[in-house]
Order: structure tokens, then C-alpha cells, then sequence
């Protein structure tokens, strides 16, 4: 009688031992599923992001939260932001800027075309000191040497200047631009003093690929260019 007890306790021990194997199983299998799942997002979202690029705009934000220096997309400081991101344009193809529209400058926010990126922002001086402020634009990453033949309009409050890289043979500044980039990954730096409380300065950024460049030929195929503005306070006037 006893052997049969202790026969019956084992055998709901090994019950209990199989159960809990069963629910760790689905707990560790669900776990996998989850893990998986997450990293399937992130390549999706690094894929895309890697694949057609993107343009970002910012501020420090020490400089927004002491100083009120400040982005939006319209000048009616309805919203004002640290960071503004650009809409992507898939599958970039090359055009001529000749065939660029001419009111770029005139629409706020992202109004890509098919084949460029256009897009116009405001930096706002907020606060309620006078500032000097700099800005940058840089190229954060680039393949398929993509830059070679990029073109880059920056209107500030209307003025526009066109930025395009060296030429690949030295020769210096491309026919059809106005600036040469400052440096392989600096694309141009400007600097603004005695910006006023509530003040506004307009900025549309125009990217496309320069379909009238030596260097724009089928190697290109396939690349890749994220480029970034920042903007800093530099001293307090």
C-alpha cells in the first residue's frame, strides 16, 4: 500500500515537472516570437532609412529650453520643435535643377517632387534675449559615392545659394553652383548674429541628383545620402 502511495506522488511530481516544462516552453517559445518580432522592426526601419536617406533638422536643446531658439514648419509659432525630419523620397532619379519648380521657397514644410527633396523651415528666436547663432548642414553618411553629384539650394529669407562637391578631377566649383562644399562630410556653415527676440529666419532646403554632372552615371545606382542641419546658439549679445 505504501509503495503504491509513494508510486502515485511520483507520478504527480512528474506530472507537475511536466507542466511547468510545458508552460516554460511556451513562455521561452513566445519570448522568441516577441524578440524576433523587434528585431525584424528595427531592420525594416534601418533598411528604409538606409535605403532612401533622409534630412533632419535641429537645435541643442539646451539652447531651446534657456534661450528659446527654436524650429517649426510655419512662421505662426504654432509648434515649435527641437527636431524636424524631411518626408523621404523614394527612388530618387536625376534631373536638371534648370527643371526645378519655381516656387520652392513658397510652401511650408515638406513639398518633395518625384525626383528631389524641398523643404522649408523656420528658426525662431523664442526667447527674449539677442542671440548669435550658427548653423550647419552636414552629410552623415553616403554610398555608392552619391555626393559626387549631389546638388544642395539653401534660400535663406530668399537668398538662395546652390552647394555641390568639387569636381572628381580637382579642376575646383561646378558650373552650375554658387559654393563648393566645405569639406568631404561639411556640405556649408553659417553664422548669424544679433538675432532678435522673436525674431525668424526662413530656410527651404532643395536636394536633388544633378543629372548634367560628369559624375553622375550608373555607379551611383543604388546609393544611399542622409545629410543633417544643426543649429547652435554661439554668444549672447
Amino acid at each position: 500500500m505504501d509503495e503504491k502511495v509513494r508510486d502515485i506522488a511520483q507520478l504527480r511530481r512528474m506530472s507537475g515537472e511536466v507542466k511547468r516544462y510545458v508552460i516554460l516552453t511556451r513562455i521561452l517559445g513566445l519570448l522568441a516570437i516577441i524578440l524576433i518580432a523587434i528585431v525584424a522592426i528595427a531592420y525594416a526601419i534601418s533598411y528604409f532609412y538606409d535605403k532612401f536617406g533622409s534630412f533632419t533638422v535641429r537645435v541643442n536643446k539646451y539652447d531651446m529650453v534657456q534661450q528659446g531658439l527654436s524650429l517649426s514648419e510655419t512662421p505662426y509659432y504654432e509648434r515649435t520643435e527641437a527636431r524636424l525630419n524631411a518626408d523621404i523620397v523614394y527612388d530618387m532619379t536625376n534631373i536638371s535643377g534648370l527643371d526645378l519648380p519655381d516656387n520652392l521657397d513658397m510652401v511650408n514644410g515638406s513639398h518633395n517632387g518625384d525626383s528631389y527633396i524641398a523643404y522649408t523651415f523656420y528658426l525662431i528666436n523664442s526667447g527674449d534675449d539677442s542671440i548669435s547663432y550658427e548653423g550647419e548642414m552636414t552629410i552623415d553618411n553616403v554610398t555608392n559615392h552619391l555626393d559626387e553629384a549631389i546638388r544642395v539650394a539653401i534660400y535663406e529669407n530668399g537668398e538662395k545659394t546652390i552647394y555641390g562637391k568639387t569636381k572628381s578631377n580637382g579642376a575646383g566649383i561646378e558650373g552650375d553652383c554658387d559654393q563648393e562644399f566645405l569639406a568631404s562630410t561639411v556640405v556649408m556653415r553659417n553664422e548669424k548674429q544679433g538675432f532678435e527676440p522673436k525674431a525668424k529666419d526662413k530656410y527651404t532646403i532643395v536636394v536633388w541628383l544633378e543629372g548634367n554632372d560628369p559624375d553622375c552615371t550608373d555607379e551611383l545606382i543604388g546609393g544611399t545620402l542622409k545629410l543633417s542641419m544643426n543649429f547652435k546658439i554661439k554668444e549672447t549679445t
